[in-house]
């Protein structure tokens, strides 16, 4: 029995493989979505998306991600779950190792994305899920009227704060400098919210609690090297981002920071293979690059495969 060879397969379902998909499964192309853990990606954590064209007022970002997901079925995308252990080149086909079993494809895009960076900070793992936290839209709900902290100062850390006044009787935010990367209409909405402080030249390096759980962080002036403690019950994380390319490290051309290095149609070092999304090396990373990052990805998949008939 001749073994299955895909068209094209897709690793990651976020705003970028969703797209690609869409496309490459309107074109008729066989195509497999492999996604490690839920479909939509960062979006799912996000509460409202209010720079992507076409809804006025925002979306929230499962609400977006759902119509995403809803529209590539209409073209018989396939989706499976599972994780991408590696990649080769076999010559006309790629060989992907899910969980363990052989995959072929023709060609290959990759769209895994990117993960919250750590602070690195003594105690951070030990009270992840007791009081440390990734995800505002997540977890933010388990600290209704409590006092807890964001560190950040990019339009994350800022939506992020903002979120968290719905459930906090009082949010902090830590930046490290005296003045935040995020865009100015958030940081109008972060000066006009009564129930957010900003700390500025402050970083958290460390954590303090008991078997209960988070109940204070160190926080060391970036100026004078003094240190402090600030009782808060929640630490958010929001300090950037980290590419999921790690996989991928002997076989892809990375850059320092572990980016996928690509053309600008999406191609990567390795014939038949594109990235596109968070995952790859570019200047702005937002939903609506993604998707087009996508669609330039998906077609350009489809003039490899067309190219060698």
């Amino acid at each position: 029995m001749t073994e299955k060879i895909y068209d094209t397969l897709i690793i990651g379902g976020g705003p970028a493989g969703l797209t690609a998909g869409l496309y490459t499964s309107r074109a008729k192309l066989n195509t497999l979505l492999v996604e490690r853990m839920i479909m939509g990606g960062q979006v799912m954590t996000t509460t409202k998306v209010e720079n992507y064209p076409g809804f006025p007022g925002g979306i929230d970002g499962p609400d977006l991600m759902m119509r995403f997901q809803e529209h590539c079925q209409e073209f018989g995308l396939e989706v499976q779950y599972g994780e991408v252990q590696g990649l080769e080149d076999l010559g006309e086909v790629r060989r992907i190792t899910v969980d363990d079993q052989p995959v072929l494809a023709r060609t290959v895009i990759i769209t895994t994305g990117a993960e919250p960076k750590k602070l690195d900070i003594p105690g951070e793992q030990e009270f992840t899920g007791r009081g440390v936290s990734y995800c505002a839209t997540c977890d933010g709900a388990f600290f209704r009227d409590q006092v807890v902290a964001i560190a950040g100062g990019g339009d994350t850390a800022a939506e992020e704060a903002l979120f968290l006044t719905r459930f906090a009787k009082k949010v902090y935010l830590i930046h490290r400098r005296d003045q935040l990367r995020a865009t100015s209409i958030l940081q109008d909405r972060l000066k006009n919210n009564d129930k957010i402080e900003i700390l500025w030249n402050a970083q958290v390096t460390g954590t303090q609690g008991d078997t209960s759980g988070l109940t204070g962080i160190e926080l060391t002036d970036t100026t004078n090297g003094e240190k402090r403690l600030l009782e808060v019950s929640g630490l958010f994380v929001a300090i950037g981002v980290t590419p999921k390319a790690h996989f991928l490290a002997d076989t892809l051309t990375l850059d320092a920071e572990g980016y996928i290095l690509t053309d600008g149609e999406c191609r990567t070092s390795m014939e038949g293979v594109f990235a596109a999304g968070d995952v790859r090396k570019k200047i702005l990373k937002q939903i609506a690059t993604a998707v087009g990052d996508g669609a330039v990805a998906a077609i350009m998949a489809e003039k490899y495969i067309m190219d060698r008939q």
